[in-house]
């Protein structure tokens, strides 16, 4: 206790001196734990430092502890025989690489030798093909001149007519004329072309009489028409226009008979002449039955029975439009069917008027026989019961509220203005028309004019008296357009216009329109029928319509068309030929100088016309010349036609009554040359393609480093004055088949569904054949037509952005059809696909044709087109209505009917040799 005490305290004792001793034995313990750490911890690091400064340095000398170089280890004697083991191997290693790479390229050259011979081998292949087609078709077309056996045909020694005419046989009267004694044929030859030659009135005296608008309208259609020659040397026929004349300055009838004798061509008795006396008025006179006329024709819309000679004289429509065009906006509709009146009829019958036939004093000499039995007194009882019987709403008004328009005895006179007229006849479903009572007066300028202004708004003419002589009668068919009842037969006039049934009377107002718009409704109309009627009945062919030239624009080809592995992708279905034939044109028209001879009274619209204008029938096609009988039971087989077999065998040739046969593409393009490019390209190989016809139709030209693809066929790029849609439809000249497909430059179709379009279209000529469908639906709120390209199992068109049509549409469209839907084409640039459906539809009434399921064919990654603006649908809403109104009713037809391709996948035995077809 007293120890510890004195360590606490410092203090020294006995026991102190050794714990200072086990103090600094302590100390030295710690001082030297602590040496032995730094030794153990920082020697290390600075010898690693030290090592590492030494390895860096850049003398490689210096270097201790550093790797060593290959040579220093090679110096290692057991590590020599290595080293050099591996320099031998990494020397073989390099001279085995340089050997592989010879061989590489040699394989390569290699391979493009075989690549290069192969195609050698395709191009000869080709070449033998084409040479084989060359051959087959040589000897089909030997095969066919020998089978027609019949010597070869010349054009006729032109004939001409003496300057005297002295043999020209002389008729009894001049009322006996018909053509065989009053026209000298030898100034008409066959292959004349029918040259007219049009006298100047103003060179005569009473060219100074003639209303001012029927003579300006006369001269504007004749400097137009292709007839019309001014070497009066070589013309066929020879017209004067005499009327309508003006009364107050109308020169005597004997004045006018010595004018037009002093004609320098009258030639006596005035042969090959036609005078022309045309009426803008119902009150226009008859003057010409007070002239000796010899020879000459007469056309125009009064006569008188002693007057008119049947197949000689022309009757014709009243010039009521003589320097306008007929407004289709102020036309009503062809529907509804049944309007607000069942018949209606107003005038007044006026006995005592100044007449010309009055003031002949051979007139009453010529008259044999006492006049018929008037009816007029039974027809105004009968008309009145009907009218307050109340059966129906029917308007007859016997006494005109304003002064009535002059007219000739007997006559009924019209009432009232024109325009008031009009508006009671569009309220009427049919049109009465009250012949004269005297039936010596064939036809009268006052007829003429009821007849003209009924067709016009669509009330269908009821004619009373069947002596009379309609328009242009000896060739158009009026029975379908209008109805011509014996005046007898009154009292059944009610009952007979209400047993007719809607589909009758929409047939009837739509046949009438048509004869309206073809031969009544301007000027140039009733020129060009009247020239046709003499042409015809002489049987003259007429003059070809004339074709749109193609300016080709220059371009550069020969860049190797691809082939597009999706077009070669047809699964099961090879609709191709085996063989491919070259550029082959369809056969020309071959009944040129028989077709006024056999056809005139065949055709539906027999009177020729616009619609006549060329030499050209729609849809007939050009069958072999003779037959061949194959055999009890069997029937007639033309030559040249398929030898039936299983689908294998039919796919392999065109086979059909026309075998051979191509078509054409018309593709429209504006700036787009890659998308066109590539198009092209995807219409190589195509079987039975004849050309393809690019239409440029921007200003701007095709880029001049721009290389077109060789695809076979020739591709013709033509030049347009402007950029219209309408282009599209021209009937350019270069075109030299039936069948054309239309195509837009972005249209992605396979070859087999082109090929299979192409089928069908055989089998339907007369229609609209091709693949996008589109259908039409009245909306309801609006009262109005919309345009619908939703998917529907119902369509009634076919876009022609890829569609097959006959080559005779592209001439109506571009030169028949109202200017006025053209005009809206290009004012919208859009909807000259719904014009081509509605025209189509409106010829044939038949629907379009679709072919396949598929309902759209753009090219995925194509520039936008048209038809992706807003206003696309909007402005095709305006188009269906506009062109509604135009056609007066709606021509497009529904249907239901789509084909589809099952022929080919038919599989026949061996010993069958008949193929059903199922489409």
């Amino acid at each position: 206790m007293t120890g510890y005490t004195m360590l606490r305290n410092g203090g020294v004792g006995n026991g102190g001196q050794p714990w200072v001793l086990r103090w600094s034995s302590r100390i030295r313990l710690t001082w030297l734990s602590f040496t032995l750490f730094v030794i153990l911890v920082f020697f290390p690091l600075i010898a690693h430092y030290y090592l590492t400064t030494i390895d860096d340095a850049d003398d490689a000398g210096k270097r201790i502890f550093g790797p060593r170089t290959g040579n220093e280890l090679c110096e290692v004697k057991h590590v020599q025989d290595l080293c050099r083991i591996r320099e031998s191997v990494s020397e073989e290693l390099l001279q085995l690489e340089a050997k592989r790479q010879e061989l590489n390229s040699e394989i390569a050259k290699l391979n493009l030798k075989i690549e290069a011979c192969k195609k050698s081998i395709e191009n000869a292949k080709q070449d033998l093909l084409q040479l084989k087609n060359v051959i087959s078709q040589t000897e089909h077309s030997y095969k066919e001149l020998m089978a027609q056996n019949q010597p070869k045909l010349s054009l006729p020694i032109r004939l001409l007519p003496d300057k005297d005419d002295a043999t020209f046989p002389l008729p009894k009267s001049n009322r006996n004329c018909r053509l065989h004694n009053c026209f000298d044929y030898s100034r008409c030859p066959l292959t004349s072309g029918f040259p007219v030659y049009v006298y100047n009135s103003d060179d005569y005296p009473f060219g100074s009489s003639l209303d001012p608008l029927i003579k300006q309208a006369f001269e504007a259609t004749v400097r137009t028409n292709v007839y019309v020659t001014e070497n009066a040397n070589i013309a066929c026929v020879y017209i004067i226009l005499v009327g309508e004349m003006q009364e107050p300055i109308m020169p005597k009838p004997t004045e006018l008979e010595q004018q037009l004798h002093s004609l320098p061509y009258w030639r006596t008795d005035g042969h090959n002449h036609l005078i022309i006396n045309l009426s803008r008025k119902s009150e226009t006179q008859n003057f010409i039955y007070n002239i000796s006329t010899g020879r000459a024709m007469i056309a125009q819309s009064t006569f008188y029975d002693a007057q008119y000679r049947p197949g000689f004289d022309i009757v014709v429509s009243p010039l009521v439009h003589a320097m306008s065009e007929p407004n289709f906006l102020e036309i009503p509709p062809q529907v509804p069917v049944k309007r607000k009146y069942l018949f209606s009829f107003q005038g007044e019958k006026i006995e005592s008027l100044r007449s010309s036939l009055q003031e002949v004093r051979s007139f009453e000499e010529e008259i044999e026989g006492n006049a018929p039995a008037d009816y007029d007194d039974r027809i105004i009882t009968t008309l009145k019961a009907v009218q307050d019987s109340k059966l129906d709403f029917v308007l007859v008004e016997f006494t005109c509220k304003n002064q009535p328009k002059a007219s000739l005895p007997t006559e009924w006179a019209l009432c009232g203005e024109r325009d008031d007229r009009l508006e009671l006849l569009k309220l009427s479903t049919f049109a009465l028309i009250i012949t004269p009572g005297d039936t010596r007066l064939v036809i009268s300028a006052g007829c003429t004019m009821r007849l003209f202004e009924a067709l016009e708004v669509g009330a269908i003419p009821v004619v009373l008296g069947e002596q009379v002589q309609l328009p242009y009668n000896d060739v158009i068919r009026w029975n379908e357009a209008a109805l011509i009842i014996p005046k007898p037969r009154i009292t059944e006039v009610h009952f007979l216009l209400r047993s007719i049934s809607d589909n009758d009377l929409l047939a009837m107002r739509r046949q009438g329109r048509f004869l309206w718009e073809t031969y009544f409704s301007t000027s140039d109309n009733v020129f060009s029928t009247v020239l046709a009627i003499i042409r015809t009945r002489i049987q003259i062919p007429a003059a070809p319509i004339r074709e749109e030239p193609a300016v080709e624009i220059p371009h550069r080809s020969g860049k190797a068309a691809g082939t597009d592995p999706n077009m070669a992708d047809n699964g099961d279905l090879d609709l191709g030929p085996v063989e491919t034939e070259p550029p082959y044109a369809s056969p020309k028209y071959l009944r040129n100088f028989t077709l006024t001879a056999m056809d005139i009274y065949r055709n539906w619209n027999s009177a020729p016309g616009p619609f006549h204008l060329f030499p050209y029938t729609p849809f007939d096609p050009v069958l072999p010349s003779e037959a061949k009988f194959l055999g009890s039971g069997t029937g007639f087989r033309p030559i040249g036609g398929g030898a039936g077999g299983s689908g294998k065998e039919f796919q392999a040739a065109l086979g059909g009554n026309v075998p051979r046969e191509q078509f054409t593409v018309v593709m429209l393009t504006y700036e787009r040359e890659e998308v066109l490019m590539n198009s092209l390209e995807r219409l190589n190989g195509l079987p039975y393609l004849n050309k393809v016809v690019v239409v440029w139709n921007s200003p701007k030209l095709p880029s001049e480093d721009l290389l077109w693809p060789d695809i076979g066929v020739p591709i013709m790029v033509v030049r347009t004055e402007k950029n219209s849609l309408n282009n599209r439809f021209l009937p350019w000249d270069e075109i030299e088949t039936e069948a054309i497909l239309s195509i837009d430059d972005d249209a992605h179709l396979r070859h087999d569904e082109i090929m299979f379009g192409f089928r069908v279209w055989r089998e339907a000529r007369d229609r609209i054949v091709g693949f996008p469908g589109r259908y039409h639906a009245w909306d309801i709120p609006h009262q109005s037509w919309l345009y619908n390209s939703n998917y529907s199992c119902e369509l009634s068109m076919v876009l022609t952005g890829a569609a097959f049509f006959h080559k005779y549409y592209a001439y109506l469209y571009s030169y028949v059809m109202p200017q006025a839907i053209r005009d809206m084409v290009d004012e919208y640039i859009n909807c000259e696909d719904i014009a081509m459906n509605f025209l189509v539809s409106h010829l044939t009434r038949k629907p379009p044709i679709k072919v396949t399921s598929r309902w759209t064919f753009r090219c995925p990654g194509c520039p936008q087109a048209l038809s992706h603006d807003d206003s696309h649908f909007h402005e095709r809403h305006k188009c269906i209505n506009f062109f509604v109104k135009v056609y007066g009713y709606m021509p497009l037809l529904y249907t239901q009917f789509r084909v589809d391709s099952v022929l080919f996948k038919t599989r026949l035995p061996h010993d069958k040799t008949k193929c059903f077809k199922f489409i």
